[in-house]
């Protein structure tokens, strides 16, 4: 039997299917993306499990830091300030009376002992170091008072008070540590003079300390008969330091150190 279109009759084509959904089963085991949050997952779950057993033990924590804390902040304000301010109050005074000494005059030595001891009212520095000790005028006063001793002839008291100052300012550090050497060298300790100034002239290096403290260093190796020590101390001025006082006159240590 034969078949025939009618016409305008088209066969229907077959609709296309252009959807590609793939149906892909992934195993969890080979994802490392899920892998990392199953992990994560789980440790949360943990640290959650812990601060909720552990709730009292943190919070003490917590409470023990924040009392020190405020603590710390009540003492530095109620406390320390007033303290500082007090000391630096006392201790204008004996400043007063050591620079005058300083500056020189037939009555030095009577004013350093005033700086020490104190005077019209106030504390000299010797009391300002121990009743204020913790403070930086306290702190302070120690150097005062080691360098009041040195130029008075105390030098034992000298050396306790000047090793008691603690100072992050280099150039007042480093002339503490070689006013140790001068008071070593007034007691004829050469050998205890000799390692304070070879420490001074090692920190700080500068233009100010340095040289000054390779001079004494020098000289007193030179007075213990080691030459070859003086003349590298010596040595050293001469190549860094000759356009400073020490410098200018090195030449003729030089000569005696060869």
């Amino acid at each position: 039997m034969a078949t025939y279109n009618k016409r305008g009759y088209k066969t229907p084509k077959e609709k296309e299917d252009n959807t590609f959904i793939e149906d892909v089963k992934v195993d969890e085991k080979d994802s490392t993306t899920a892998g990392v949050f199953n992990s994560l997952d789980q440790t949360a779950s943990k640290t959650e499990e812990w601060v909720a057993n552990n709730q009292k033990y943190i919070f003490g924590i917590v409470a023990v830091i924040a009392l020190v804390t405020v603590g710390y902040l009540m003492y530095q304000k109620f406390i320390v300030a007033p303290k500082e301010e007090e000391a630096t109050t006392e201790m204008f005074e004996a400043q007063q009376n050591f620079q005058k000494a300083v500056d020189g005059g037939t009555k030095s030595d009577s004013l350093f002992n005033l700086s020490l001891k104190g005077a019209e009212g106030k504390f000299g520095f010797k009391d300002i170091a121990e009743k204020f000790s913790g403070t930086d005028a306290g702190n302070l006063a120690n150097y005062y008072a080691g360098i009041a001793y040195l130029n008075t002839g105390k030098y034992a008291e000298a050396i306790t008070s000047l090793e008691k100052f603690q100072s992050k300012d280099m150039i007042l550090s480093t002339l503490a540590v070689g006013a140790i050497g001068d008071a070593y060298a007034q007691q004829k300790k050469s050998k205890e003079a000799l390692e304070q100034y070879v420490k001074a002239s090692e920190m700080n290096k500068n233009d100010l300390t340095t040289p000054r403290f390779l001079l004494k260093a020098g000289q007193t190796s030179l007075a213990l008969g080691n030459k070859a020590d003086a003349l590298k101390y010596f040595t050293e001025i001469k190549e860094k330091y000759e356009n400073t006082p020490e410098g200018s006159t090195i030449d003729g240590l030089l000569g005696l150190a060869q």
